[in-house]
């Protein structure tokens, strides 16, 4: 009777890339995990806007700052503690709940970043 993965990758034990050994008995410490690079503030322009949301709540919202290039969650935690305030992500904007504009204007250019609106 012939096995359904014999002679395939998946019929071998498990091995480590660095030593060689089975997984099992390999004792290689685990790879370090490569820190994100993010693009460098300077280089990018983020633009401002108060919009009404729901029952005449005001939300200033944050644009034009990609996920990939930031650490927009970083980023969200240090607005919302300078204006006192709550806030959220949505998908590529950080929304601040209530009007900030000059509050953020001023935080976004410490940062480093371009600031329209």
């Amino acid at each position: 009777m012939t096995r359904l993965f014999a002679g395939t990758q998946f019929d071998r034990p498990p091995e480590c890339d660095r030593c060689g050994r089975l997984e099992e008995e390999c004792e290689c410490p685990p790879p370090e995990p490569e820190p994100p690079t993010y693009l460098a503030p300077h280089k990018q322009t983020a633009r401002l806007a108060v919009e009404k949301r729901k029952r005449g709540k005001m939300v200033t919202v944050i644009r034009g700052l990609a996920a990939e290039d930031n650490d927009l969650s970083a980023m969200l935690t240090k607005l919302k503690t300078s204006c006192g305030a709550g806030g959220t992500l949505q998908e590529d904007s950080i929304e601040i709940q209530g009007r900030h504009l000059d509050r953020l204007r001023v935080e976004l250019k410490a940062m480093g970043y371009h600031v329209k609106g």
